[in-house]
């Protein structure tokens, strides 16, 4: 397969932006594994023909990123898994729809509360995706999907900190991250209630905001190795183990 032809999207009805993280070449010189790691938008409009696709693939664990009351509110449909509530509360909403409300309010302005969000992920929150690492650690683990609401921002930044662990370059991670620009539908619900300004900035993948998120992490821990270790328990052992379950 080649890299153009990455990543390898499941076409679903009921979700959207559904892939495998398999195939990214790593700086070794391997590729991540295809069928262990996948990444996804809600789970809570599947069809029972998408349930059948996504068991097919063998997908046995499912990690839920969303907050509660998103999880309460549009509970998955996924069954035959074991679903793990890795709660990461959205910020966004609220405070969104009120810069947008305001006059003279500009695209910018709701940049600024997305740069916000992810330095919160990877600072405030690092207890979530640490936990993923642990799910994907775990002995015999079988094939993983991580999810949050659009898969796009929470689940964007989950990826690529673990194609980072994996030693993927960095320009690939970014690669894997905006493919949600051409993977993602967006909900026509939500779509209906945000304000134009703030749906042109929000319902879009930015390559910026990545790098926002590991400079807070660089300016915090000095470097992103450090943070792995200090922040997500992955030392050079566990590390190791991850890239031996999950490159080949």
């Amino acid at each position: 397969m080649e890299e153009n032809d990455l990543p390898r999207a499941l076409s679903l009805q009921g979700a959207s932006n559904v892939r495998d993280l398999g195939g990214w070449p790593t700086q070794t010189g391997g590729r991540v594994r295809f069928g262990m790691v996948f990444r996804a938008a809600s789970l809570s409009s599947l069809t029972d023909e998408d349930i059948v696709a996504l068991t097919e693939i063998g997908v046995r664990t499912v990690a839920d990123l969303r907050g509660e009351l998103e999880q309460q509110q549009a509970p998955s449909r996924m069954s035959g898994v074991t679903t793990h509530a890795l709660s990461i509360e959205p910020s966004l909403g609220a405070s969104v729809r009120e810069v947008a409300a305001r006059p003279g309010a500009t695209s910018d302005d709701v940049m600024v509360l997305l740069r916000r969000a992810y330095t919160a992920y990877a600072l405030d929150w690092s207890h979530c995706y640490r936990r993923l690492f642990d799910l994907l650690l775990q002995d015999d683990a079988p094939p993983l999907l991580f999810h949050c609401t659009a898969g796009k921002d929470r689940t964007g930044f989950g990826a690529a900190l673990v194609l980072t662990a994996l030693g993927v370059d960095a320009d690939v991670v970014l690669e894997d991250y905006l493919a949600t620009n051409r993977l993602w539908r967006v909900d026509p619900d939500i779509a209906a209630t945000m304000p134009a300004l703030a749906a042109e900035v929000l319902f879009r993948a930015h390559p910026e905001l990545i790098g926002v998120a590991f400079d807070a992490v660089r300016a915090e821990f000095g470097s992103l190795d450090a943070y792995f270790e200090q922040r997500l328990a992955l030392g050079p052992e566990r590390r190791a183990r991850l890239q031996k379950r999950l490159v080949e």
